[in-house]
Formats: C-alpha cells, structure tokens, sequence
C-alpha cells in the first residue's frame, strides 16, 4: 500500500471520528470556533506523522485532538482571558450557544462546562477524557507527561471541585434550585406575571457597574421594578445556566463555558426571591465558588 493510499485511508478515518473529535476538543475547550481549531489542527498534525504501525486510529486521533486543545488551555491560562459581554456581541453568542447545543447532551452538560472552566488544565483533561470519553489513565498520562497514578488523581481531585459537599442540605438545595429555574425561564421569556409571582414585593437587585450602561442603576428595589427591567436583558438571560455559587442556587452566564457574570440569588422563608447580587467585575468573580447540584452527574 503506498503512501497516497494510506494517507487516504486516514482521511476517511478522520472524516468518520470527526463528529467524536469534535465532541473532545469541545468538552475539553468549551468553545465551538476553539473546538474546530483543535480538530483542524489534529488532521495537519495527523496527516504528516507515520501513522503506518497505529493498530487504533480513533484512539490515537483522539489524543492528538486532545493535545491540541491541552495546547489551547494552557495558552488561555496564560492569557488570564475573561472579556467582559458586551452588548453588541449578544446575538453572536447567542447563535454560539445554540451551535454548542448540538455537541451537548441536556442543560445538566452546559453546567457542568461552566464548571469545568474553573479546573486546571490538567485536571479538566484527565477529568474529561476518562470520565466523560472513557480513556484510560495510561493513555491520559503519556498524553499530560505523568504516570496513571497522578492522572488518576488529577481526575479526582477534579471530581471533588466539581461536586459539593453532599452532607449539605439535599432537599432544601433542591427546592430553591427549582425557584432559581423558575427565575431563569420567566427571565428568558419576558414572562412579567411569572417573575412577579416569584419576586418578593420589595426584592433589591443590585449589580456591578461594569455589567450595565451608564443609564442603567446599579440598584432596583420592588418586585415590579426588577420584573420589569429584566425584559431589557432577555439575551443575556438565554446564556444562563443554574449553578450552585458558593454552595447556593444561582445563575451564571457563561457563553462558551466562561463565566462573564454571576447572579446570586438570596431567597426568603416565603419561598420569594429577596436579592439578586449580580457579579462581573472580574476580581470578584474568581471569589465565588461553582459547582453542580448534588446527584448532577
């Protein structure tokens, strides 16, 4: 078999592990325009190697795409990157996050790739690849310059950033979860009517300057105030996804898994949502802790 053949049974290969490769480097990357930069760069990188004596193309192809978007999160890291939104760039990212739908399975993945922003580099590859694409720790290893053993570790120490204590208040955890759902859906919709049944009469929402216009004041009291207001931010509201913020319910806005703000939510004995503490100022949003709901897979 010469050269050009066997360079033409790999493309084939690739083109059928694609839609996999793709799913990799954007678990791994949390960004569509990233993912397909990794996958294009894993065929360049691919199709010059000798990949004559490869017995598992797919497995091999798969640690190569992994490489190229270890690469990335690395570069990122150095970077420190965390544009704030900006108000012309919301339709582009809200058509992003309707692309990233096709590569995630429910809301539950979204969350968890908010979540998973917030890890190491390392600590998201030997997470990702072993817990969500079943590779093994040797592979993982090779592929960080580890043994298995500190991949191994690596992958759980993950585990336990990305899950809170489960000791914690289960159920009350729960309802208030549902409430901050409930929030995040009327505020998707514009739904007046639901918000105000959600809204405590004399709810305060307060936000960081930095999030809002000049003509926008950084503090709204009463229930209809902030209903209404919330129709002005509806393109925001449909990059939210709910997450615990410091071991309580809350809604981040995350376009492409990067945390832009935080919504905290503080809820009375009434079941009534009483404050909305809306964080962007970018040394602030690091001090919050993110995890996924207990019994979030």
């Amino acid at each position: 078999m010469n050269a050009t053949t066997d360079l033409t049974g790999l493309a084939q290969r690739f083109d059928a592990d694609r839609r996999h490769l793709r799913s990799v480097a954007f678990h791994l990357l949390g960004s569509v325009p990233d993912a397909e930069d990794a996958v294009q760069s894993a065929w360049l990188k691919a199709s010059g190697s000798d990949f004559g004596a490869v017995q598992n193309l797919t497995g091999w192809l798969t640690t190569i795409t992994a490489h190229e978007a270890l690469d990335q999160l690395r570069s990122r890291r150095r970077r420190a990157e965390r544009p704030l939104i900006e108000s012309e760039d919301l339709d582009q990212m809200v058509s992003a996050a309707a692309d990233e739908e096709v590569l995630l399975a429910d809301s539950v993945s979204r969350a968890l790739m908010v979540v998973l922003d917030r890890l190491s580099p390392a600590q998201r590859v030997a997470f990702v690849l072993h817990d969500v694409f079943a590779v093994p720790f040797e592979t993982i290893g090779e592929l960080l310059g580890r043994s298995p053993v500190a991949a191994k570790k690596l992958a759980s120490r993950a585990r336990d950033r990305l899950q809170p204590d489960s000791a914690s208040s289960a159920a009350r955890t729960a309802e208030h979860t549902k409430l901050v759902e409930a929030f995040l859906a009327a505020s998707r919709g514009g739904d007046i009517d639901a918000l105000l049944e959600l809204l405590a009469p004399d709810v305060v929402r307060r936000v960081d300057p930095v999030l809002v216009p000049a003509n926008v004041p950084t503090e709204v009291r009463g229930a209809r105030q902030v209903a209404e207001e919330t129709r002005q931010f509806v393109q925001r509201a449909r990059l939210g996804t709910v997450l615990l913020i410091d071991g309580s319910p809350g809604i981040v806005i995350a376009p492409g898994g990067r945390v832009q703000a935080l919504l905290r939510i503080s809820i009375g004995d009434d079941h009534r949502i009483r404050e909305i503490d809306i964080v962007g100022d970018p040394d602030r949003l690091r001090e919050h802790v993110l995890s996924l709901s207990p019994g979030t897979p």
